[in-house]
C-alpha cells in the first residue's frame, strides 16, 4: 500500500519545526547532547532554520530517544488541536 506523505500546506513545515524545538527545550531535552540545558527563552534561536529552511542549520538531536521524540510529537499534536479548536469556537 502506497503512502502519500505530501504536506498539504508546505509553508507549515517551518512553523512545525520551530514548535518542535521550542517544545523539546521546554521538556529539557537539549541537556547533555546539546552542550547544556536550554529553556524556552532562547528556544526560538535553537529552532531557527535560516533563510533556506534546510535542516543543515538545525541542531543535531540524534541523542534523543524514541520516547522523547514521541513526547514532543504528542505535545505538538495537542497544541495544534487546541489552536484549531480555538479558531473554530471563537
Amino acid at each position: 500500500m502506497a503512502r502519500n506523505n505530501r504536506t498539504v500546506v508546505p509553508e507549515s513545515r517551518t512553523m512545525i519545526k520551530q514548535m518542535q524545538y521550542e517544545i523539546a527545550a521546554e521538556f529539557g531535552l537539549y541537556g547533555s547532547g546539546y552542550g547544556g540545558g536550554a529553556d524556552t527563552e532562547f528556544a526560538s534561536e535553537l529552532g531557527s532554520l535560516g533563510s533556506s529552511g534546510r535542516m543543515g542549520s538545525s541542531p543535531y538531536l540524534g541523542h534523543l530517544t524514541s520516547r522523547d521524540n514521541g513526547s514532543v510529537g504528542g505535545e505538538i499534536t495537542k497544541r495544534l488541536v487546541k489552536q484549531a479548536e480555538q479558531s473554530l469556537f471563537s
